[in-house]
Formats: structure tokens, sequence, C-alpha cells
């Protein structure tokens, strides 16, 4: 019998990195505002036994500022990516002064931290309650919808106004099943052409604005997909026999997640859009866009721990209830990957592909990546996970007890008063 046990091709070793007691207290405080981004040996110090998602407002307004110049239209940011307060007042200084929201409570948000802010209440099925509370109390004209009923809702939540913006969303025909999209959004929302055709006819006496729009789906790397959805809109508003004014390309833009399959640059794609407006000579519309992953991915990072390793399939302290929604699932989205190892060694292997398994006690909890790191991956090592800034700390759960973090903000100018509030509450 040998003494040495297999471990992912390893030596088995008996772990102990266990917290002192001075720094037990550390693991959930305040968000720590640091002026220039954390290395390995600074996480090595920290030395998290939770979760750290990093924020990196400084990224995001750069970002902004370059899609606003890409963008021959009007941008608006989608909140449901990341409503942090921080990252939204990041987003502002970015240039963006358009919001799209979808519940009321993101009105709130919006409107508490930008009153002059021009929100679009673009989920397509809206409580009755919602409607009036965001027409009456906070000033939002701009209502989006799929089928006849909820035009009726709108209608009679705001008494018919004459000041109304109204968006009939269309459900884009795909090419193939998946629509080169991760995930198909016309599957939950959308009206088939013929009847978007009919649904414009419907509010056009109704309506100060009418508008026209679709989204493609979610981490679209084909700008190509646009430029079609373009030609289906042109069809729709055609056969609906109205004037339209507002053509809305929605979002899809996509994030960097894959070095080994990169997607364009965004000039690709604002560029497809505008030509492709031009050719169905849509030119004359207002534009607008719904941007969220493809502006906010870069601005947060999420560093986690291994627990266990069993060959591939490495058991973390995050999951896919908490900060890695979409790398599991139907989604399955690869992210980049860094590992930090617990104390510095030198290796000289392979980079493999692994799977994570997250903290909590159930199946689902699984992410199939793959993601790419040195083949020496230990259990007390730490992972930083890049491109989180979308979809990451918004979905997190305590499901199994498993929703405590530590959140640290880069951000090189000195953090006003005002914004560090904003990040603590």
């Amino acid at each position: 019998m040998t003494d040495d046990l297999p471990l992912g091709g390893q030596e088995a070793s008996i772990c102990s990195f266990s917290l002192s007691d001075d720094q037990l207290s550390f693991q959930k405080s305040a968000p720590l505002c640091l002026a220039k981004d954390i290395d390995d040996a600074y996480v090595r110090k920290l030395n998290p036994a939770i979760p750290v998602p990093v924020l990196k407002p400084d990224n995001l307004v750069e970002k902004a500022k370059e899609f606003k110049k890409a963008f021959t239209g009007h941008v608006l940011y989608a909140v449901k990516c990341n409503p942090d307060k921080i990252l939204l007042q990041a987003m502002y200084k970015g240039g963006v002064r358009r919001f799209d929201v979808a519940s009321i409570s993101e009105v709130r948000l919006v409107k508490g931290l930008f009153p002059q802010a021009k929100t679009y209440f673009m989920h397509p099925i809206k409580a009755p309650e919602a409607i009036r509370e965001a027409y009456v109390n906070h000033g939002v004209r701009a209502f989006v919808l799929d089928y006849a009923d909820e035009l009726d809702k709108i209608l009679h939540e705001t008494n018919a106004a004459p000041d109304l913006e109204l968006f009939v969303r269309l459900a884009i025909p795909k090419d193939n099943a998946g629509g080169d999209v991760a995930t198909d959004f016309s599957s939950k929302f959308g009206a088939k052409p013929d009847h978007a055709a009919e649904l414009l006819r419907l509010c056009r006496p109704y309506c100060k604005k009418l508008g026209l729009s679709f989204h493609v789906g979610t981490q679209c790397h084909d700008p190509a997909v646009y430029s079609k959805a373009v030609a289906h809109a042109a069809k729709v508003i055609e056969e609906s026999g109205v004037s339209v004014d507002v053509l809305d390309v929605g979002g899809g833009f996509p994030a960097e997640l894959e070095t080994a399959h990169p997607v364009p640059p965004v000039t690709q794609f604002t560029q497809a859009i505008a030509h492709a407006v031009q050719t169905h000579k849509l030119d004359k519309l207002e534009l607008l866009c719904e941007v969220g992953r493809g502006l906010v991915a870069c601005a947060g990072s999420l560093i986690v721990r291994v627990e266990g390793r069993k060959d591939d399939l490495l058991y973390l302290n995050d999951g896919t209830y908490g900060g890695l929604f979409e790398a599991g699932g139907s989604i399955g989205l690869p992210y980049p990957t860094h590992l930090i190892r617990r104390e510095e060694r030198t290796f000289e292997g392979s980079i493999k592909p692994f799977r994570f398994a997250g903290p909590t006690c159930d199946s689902v909890d699984m992410m199939k990546g793959p993601f790419m790191l040195p083949a020496d991956v230990q259990v007390g090592d730490w992972i930083r996970i890049d491109q989180l800034g979308a979809y990451g700390e918004v979905s997190r759960t305590d499901f199994n007890g498993f929703g405590s973090v530590q959140k640290i903000i880069i951000q090189k100018d000195s953090i006003s008063r005002k914004e560090r509030q904003a990040a603590e509450a």
C-alpha cells in the first residue's frame, strides 16, 4: 500500500491554510477602496477565504467614451447588467445619459442618482403599478410592448397620455437554432414580424413617438447578425404602413471572453449597423442601442479560492448561485482566468482545460468551461476570473449560506465622499 494518493496527476498533500484570529474580522467588511489594481502578492497578503469581487470603474469610463464615439445614435446602458452605484456613476462620467430599465426599482435607482437622465422602461411585460409610478412619479415616457394587452395596460395606467413614446419589440427570425448568440432573447420576448407590423399600426394613434426595437441575443460575435436584424426591421416598418420615428437595435454587443477566439472590435458592429440603416433607408430615424455586457464586463473581476480538486474538476468557494451564474447552465460562458498560487512556486508544465464546481450542495452548481489554467492548480490557490463586470454580482444569492463577499473598488482618482457612500449603501 502506498502513502501517496493520486490527485490530478500530482502527489496529494495536506493543506493547512486556516486564518489566524486577527484575519477573521476582515472576511466580511466594508468595500476596500484602492488607488491601484491588485496583483498576486496583494492577494496572498489579503489571504481571502471568501470571494472577492473587484470593481474597476475607471475602465468603464473609458469604455463608455469609446462606445459613444463608435455608435452613431444614442447609447442606453442596460442597468440589469450591473446596477452598482459606483459603476452607474462611472457610466455617467463616461457620457452615457440614457438608461434602459427593466423594473420600477431600476427606475428609482437611476432617477435617484441622475434626475435629469432619460429612462426607457424596456421590459415588455410590466406590472400596472410600475407603469403608473414610472410615468407619474419619475417622468418616464418611453415604454416597450410586444402584444396588444400590454398596450392596453400602458394606456390605462397613464390615462392615454399624449406624450408617450411606445416601442414595439420585434422577435428577429434566426438563421439557425442558436441564432449565433449565447442566449436567444426572442425565445421569451418579441412579436413575430407580421404581428409586429400590426402592433405598430395599433400604437401609432396613441404616441408622440413610435419606435421599433429588437435584441439579437446576448454575446453576439458576428456583426452581420445586426445587419440582418435591421433588414427584418425595415421590412416590418414598410409592411406596417405607418410612420416610425425610432429604431432601437438593442444589446448583445460582446465582451472579450476567449483569447483564442477574439471578438471583432466594437467599430465593426457599429459600422455594420450604420451601413444597414443607410442601405434600408432608415437613416432618418432616431437610432438607439441598449448596450450592457459590451460596456460593463471590463469593469469587474472575481477572485475565488480552490477548495478541492478532482483531476480536471476544481471546487471553488463561489459558483452559479453567486458571481458565476453565466458560467453555468445553458449559457456556459468560458471566462478568462489567471492562477494565483498560494505560495510562489516554479512551474514549467502545460496549460490545461478545467471545469469548475461551486460551493453549494446543488449539482446544478457546475461550470463546464473550459477554463484554461496551469496544470499545477492546488487546493488553497486562488483564481482571478475576469470580464465579470456584467451579470456577476447582480446575480449573487445567499443560497446555502455562501453569499458573503469582500468587495474591492479600484479607482485611480480619489474617491469622493458621495461615491464612497454609494459603494457602501
